[in-house]
Formats: structure tokens, sequence, C-alpha cells
């Protein structure tokens, strides 16, 4: 090996590897990148040098810049990082993106979005060729920082605009379909909500303003459900709407306790989550309400919560729309419709509707 070890205090360059092997520096950069390129004594003799300088190999990033692609996707999680492992939802919709990712030969990088001030610069930062975006808000201000990439974008549930695509199922017309079992001969329905908002307030309160809820998919639901609820003789004005910080069962099963315990208790709960409708019946069961007689249930997603159950549901595939928003994000044309469906189960049933208010 050639004399002249760079000192520690500079990082070693390829120029110092190509040096150190005695070869020129065309052949130590073919060495990494086109290794057919090379002899294999050379190849060996600049992986030695490399080794010997403490060399790690060339910078992936300036690779991408000359291939015109980093081969990874971004995936912007409105949610702790924590979130796209716990939460079953999140796992199905991450291995749908996973699942196209791996035929393509391409990488994941999760960027999870706290609220905080570095979240715009570690999107604008991020080495992807594109993003898929978990459903946010309409003012959240990653969208923006998304759009000024200008790389391809793709928001699951939404919202619209700022140049992505949206990738969902109808959920006003799913949530009105759901909600006509579950509040059929109801007296006092009521709704357990995703959060309204970024400020993820947790609160229960009667006839929300369903047009300035700020989450498009919260929004939508909440629209279907007033409509079932007006459609089976309740005005929206007497609907309890409990809104969870998160999407949890725990979080659920409290704010449910405080709802059957209350002067006029619900006769009808249509939760937004399967997670959320887990916990609606646990709390019922220890306040002895008998599920659907005293109170229906319904959730939402048909995860393996709901068979367990027998929770009324709505059906969607997940793992098949995070599929769909990772082509589209490389490059495909959008789903000209995602499906959903219906699913009763033994937590709803039909309640004659001439039973005279409680």
């Amino acid at each position: 090996m050639a004399s002249g070890v760079p000192s520690e205090r500079r990082r070693s360059t390829l120029a110092d590897v190509a040096a150190g092997a005695g070869v020129s520096l065309m052949t130590a950069s073919y060495a990494y990148s086109r290794p057919g390129r090379v002899s294999e004594r050379a190849r060996g003799r600049v992986l030695a040098a490399a080794a010997e300088l403490g060399y790690p190999g060339p910078d992936p990033r300036a690779r991408s810049l000359r291939r015109g692609t980093t081969l990874t996707l971004g995936v912007v999680l409105g949610e702790y990082l924590t979130y796209a492992f716990d939460d079953p939802g999140a796992v199905a919709f991450m291995a749908g993106i996973a699942e196209v990712c791996a035929d393509r030969g391409y990488g994941m990088t999760i960027l999870p979005l706290t609220g905080a001030a570095e979240d715009a610069r570690r999107i604008t930062d991020a080495a992807v060729d594109g993003f898929v975006v978990w459903t946010t808000s309409e003012d959240d201000p990653a969208l923006a920082a998304i759009r000024a990439t200008r790389r391809p974008a793709v928001v699951h549930g939404g919202p619209a605009g700022a140049g992505a695509t949206v990738v969902t199922i109808d959920d006003r017309a799913a949530a009105r379909a759901v909600g006509a079992l579950a509040f059929a001969g109801a007296r006092r329905p009521a709704v357990v909500s995703q959060p309204l908002d970024r400020d993820r307030r947790s609160h229960v309160g009667r006839g929300i303003d369903v047009d300035s809820v700020a989450f498009p998919v919260t929004r939508a639901r909440l629209a279907g459900y007033r409509e079932a609820a007006e459609e089976s003789g309740v005005d929206w004005n007497d609907v309890l709407v409990a809104v969870c910080s998160r999407n949890d069962a725990t979080e659920a099963e409290q704010i449910t306790r405080g709802l059957l315990g209350s002067a006029r208790p619900p006769d009808a709960i249509a939760a937004m989550s399967d997670q959320m409708a887990a916990g609606v019946v646990r709390a019922a069961r220890a306040a002895g309400r008998a599920v659907p007689d005293d109170l229906a249930v319904t959730g939402w997603d048909d995860l393996p919560v709901a068979a367990e159950l027998g929770l009324t549901t709505v059906a969607q595939s997940l793992r098949d729309q995070g599929a769909a928003c990772a082509r589209v994000a490389l490059g495909q044309e959008p789903p000209a419709t995602v499906p959903w469906s219906v699913v009763p189960r033994a937590t709803t049933t039909k309640r004659v509707a001439s039973r005279p208010p409680a």
C-alpha cells in the first residue's frame, strides 16, 4: 500500500483509496459501481486499501443523484413512529406498501410527524422518489413540504389537493350504511369518533359541526352517520359524539363508561374503528349492558377483533389500499374505485322502530 495515509481528522475519499491501491480514480470508482469492468486483482487492491483507510464506500446519495432515483419510497405518517407497528390498521397498510416495494426492488423510509418544527425539513431532506401519506388534516404543513419537493405523492384517505392523488373508499356512504344498522330503532344514538383536528382533543359534545372537521376521513364519516341518524328519526343535534384523541381501545372504553353512566345513556354507538368498538363492547359488559339488546355497536375496518367479537363493521382492505398507494406513487394509474362493504354480525339487530322513547 502506498504511504501517505490521510490524517484521522479528515475523512478518506475515493481518491485516497485509488492512491493507496495504486490504481486510477476511474478504476477505483468502477470497483464499486461496475465491478465487472475491473479485474478481480484490481478490485481486491481497491477494497483492501478502502479497509485500511476506513473508507466506507461511495456516498449513496451521490449515486442516487447520478442514477436519477433513490429506489426508496417515503411513507409520511402523521403519528408517532410506534403507531406504524402498534395499530393493526396501520400495520396492514404498511404491509401493502412493503409488498409493492419488495416487488419493485424499492426500500421504504418511514417519516413520522410529531408536530415539531423539524417535520417539514424531515420531508424535504428525505432521499426518496415519492411519498405515500397516511390520512391527515387539510391544514397539515407536511402537505406543503411535500408539494415543495415536486415529487409524486399519494394521500390515503385525503385530503385532496396539494398536487397529490387520493386513494380512499367512499367513507360517507359507508358510514351511512353501517349507521343505518347501528341506529335502527335507537332513540339515543352516539358516535365514538376519531380526532377532529390536529389538536387531537378528547371531548364529548352534541350536534358537532361536521363541516368544520379538519380530518377529511372523520368529516366524511360523521356526515354519513348524521344522515343515518336523521333517516332513523333522530335529530343530529341530539346525537352524542365522543371524540377520542387517538385510535385506541382503552381510551374508547374509558369514554364509553362515561356515556353509559350518564342520565340518558346511549342505546346505540357507531365507532369509527374496530379498535374503538372493542373498547365500547368492554365498557358495555362492565356496565352490565347486553349487546345488542341494550346497546347496538358497530366498528370499522373488519380487523380480526371484529370477527372475534361478532362485530358489525365496515370491511375494507387497508393492505390493498396501501399497495394501491405505492403503485400510484411509483407511476401507475389510481384505482377507479376502492371497494368496501358492510358486514352485519351479532352486535346489531333490527329493533322495533315504534319502540317508545326512553
